[in-house]
């Protein structure tokens, strides 16, 4: 994966006065143990760093005119050195084993849990808990997270799947939001296009696969055949899914013939189930015998 840039233009800007400070060296330093990639050292650092550009940063505006200039120029350029401290967690954590991930990205989120960074990180973070056996803080970390990030598509996924099973009106609204923001969001800086456009299509199929069996439990068919429909395609190959989203696209245009007393509906229920039916899952029995049902009332039509 390609890491973002980030500009630090502002350094030209800075001034004897940050100079002074020592905040400029600090920052050359840290970008150098950033280039060479050792965590210890950039952990270290930052927490060096950050505090320093915390308080450069709350600098009071001077009250002569004539020293604005400077001051927006030394707040500024503390600023950035803010936001490249939160970069360097990012950018070491996400090339180093599980267990640094951890102890990095979750330096990041105690030192500023709405950072942008923090937004890119937490797809490997939560995986990197999982593989460090830390599992019972993945879904924690997650609600946490999504109170900052109500668009992220990692935290939405990974709520929306636990929700499913004991709360479906949850896991409903989250994958609606899920979809949602796959729909709007372009692919992130540093990720190549081919990787996006599978995350995006598994997200997507996910999210519509979830809407859809929650709205047919829920008997709201319209809702499940277009969530489900949307989701068919992203599926392919998938039994696990495929099977529950046939038997309930059978359910819902069979409800939705008898409402509009359409034949072909009920026939298309019929093909639907049959699909499911041909599939081993716990639906398996009840889309074949549903199959028969719609092919017999189908057969009594015009």
């Amino acid at each position: 994966m390609k890491l973002p840039t980030l500009s630090l233009a502002l350094v030209l800007l800075a001034g004897p006065a940050v100079a002074a400070s020592g905040l400029e060296d600090a920052l050359q330093t840290l970008k150098d143990a950033v280039e060479k990639k050792d965590p210890a050292l950039v952990k270290k650092l930052v927490a060096d760093v950050y505090p320093q550009a915390t308080q450069a940063a709350a600098e009071p505006a001077p009250k002569d005119d004539d020293e604005k200039t400077a001051w927006t120029n030394r707040v500024e350029f503390a600023k950035s050195v803010q936001e490249y401290t939160e970069y360097a967690l990012y950018a070491v954590a996400i090339q180093s084993p599980a267990a640094t991930q951890v102890d990095l990205i979750s330096t990041l989120e105690q030192q500023t849990p709405k950072s942008k960074y923090l937004n890119q990180a937490y797809g490997s973070y939560l995986v990197a808990l999982d593989k460090t056996g830390a599992s019972a803080k993945v879904l924690p970390t997650a609600e946490k997270g999504l109170a900052n990030f109500p668009e992220n598509e990692d935290l939405l996924r990974v709520l929306a799947d636990s929700a499913l099973a004991k709360n479906p009106d949850r896991a409903l609204a989250l994958a609606n939001r899920l979809t949602a923001a796959y729909n709007k969001h372009s692919k992130p800086e540093g990720m190549a296009a081919a990787d996006w456009d599978r995350k995006k299509s598994e997200g997507l199929g996910r999210g519509y696969w979830i809407a859809g069996v929650v709205y047919g439990a829920k008997g709201q068919y319209l809702n499940c055949d277009k969530s489900l429909r949307a989701a068919m395609p992203l599926i392919q190959g998938n039994a696990a899914m495929a099977g529950p989203a046939l038997f309930f696209l059978g359910m819902a245009n069979y409800n939705l013939g008898k409402m509009t007393l359409s034949k072909a509906k009920i026939l298309e229920a019929a093909k639907f189930s049959e699909q499911s039916a041909a599939i081993p899952s716990a639906y398996t029995e009840q889309a074949r015998h549903n199959a028969l049902v719609m092919k017999d009332e189908a057969s009594k039509m015009r």
